[in-house]
């Protein structure tokens, strides 16, 4: 397989993410994200994670924005950063017309993070930590501007994917701005922990991005649509499991067996 930089020209859309792209063929996306516990109607960003109006988020490697967009349109007051300055702007543009109480764009790689102490009570960093050359001074500074008590979103890839990742993506895969090291299950919990917070849930899912991305390196083609034809099948196949009686069962047990990424939910002590 030949490796194309463009292939690698942008991070892959995080799993819980409803990709614009994909969608626009299948919105087989927004319904595995439901399922996965992702944008609930109940106001939980992700299963056991509530946004309220009251709250300030903070998104650190926001990307495209999907998940500090969805907690613009809580009411809550957002701080987004990323290390694109053109995703900070884009992002900031789609919420001038939010009902968020605050917006705020910060381009910074974070190390360290241009915020003040305590100074958000809800933050999320997903797919992210694989990227940095320090992971142990990069979470610090995520726990420095928390509030005590603040709760935190963290997801990293799970070592099942990037398992199968290793052997059929380009190397360029895994070298520096990508995926610069893997995380098992152990060593995701430990950095948390050692940061100083307490860990409340770690889970994992997204069979469905596991399959995806495992076909997209033979497709030939760059991070856009049209989705090449073994893509698009791929998603009519999910959608169709998941419409059947016992899809939403058989895809738990398959995101249990080969999940995209791994999550954890903790707390900075009060």
């Amino acid at each position: 397989m030949q490796a194309d930089q463009s292939k690698l020209s942008a991070e892959q859309p995080d799993a819980a993410v409803a990709s614009e792209n994909v969608a626009s063929a299948n919105d087989v996306t927004i319904l595995d994200a439901n399922l996965s516990g992702w944008f609930l109607e109940s106001g939980e960003l992700f299963t056991d994670f509530p946004i309220q109006p009251e709250d300030h988020v903070l998104d650190v490697g926001c990307g495209d924005g999907g998940f500090i967009g969805f907690c613009a349109g809580r009411g809550a007051e957002v701080t987004f950063v990323d290390i694109d300055e053109q995703k900070v702007k884009e992002t900031g543009r789609r919420l001038r017309d939010s009902p968020a109480r605050g917006t705020h764009g910060v381009v910074s790689d974070a190390a360290p993070l241009p915020l003040p102490d305590n100074h958000v009570n809800k933050v999320i960093c997903t797919e992210v930590l694989e990227h940095v050359d320090d992971p142990v001074n990069f979470l610090a500074e995520l726990v420095r501007v928390g509030k005590p008590g603040a709760l935190y979103l963290l997801s990293v890839p799970d070592i099942a994917s990037e398992t199968v990742q290793q052997k059929v993506a380009p190397s360029l895969y895994f070298e520096k701005p990508h995926h610069i090291r893997i995380f098992s299950r152990e060593d995701f919990l430990r950095l948390v922990g050692d940061a100083g917070l307490i860990i409340e849930k770690q889970t994992c899912y997204g069979f469905f991005w596991s399959m995806f991305w495992a076909f997209f390196w033979t497709c030939d083609q760059d991070l856009s649509a049209p989705w090449h034809p073994l893509l698009q099948q791929w998603g009519r196949t999910w959608q169709t499991l998941l419409s059947m009686r016992d899809g939403p069962r058989i895809k738990q047990a398959l995101d249990q067996a080969l999940p995209k990424s791994q999550v954890i939910i903790a707390r900075k002590p009060e």
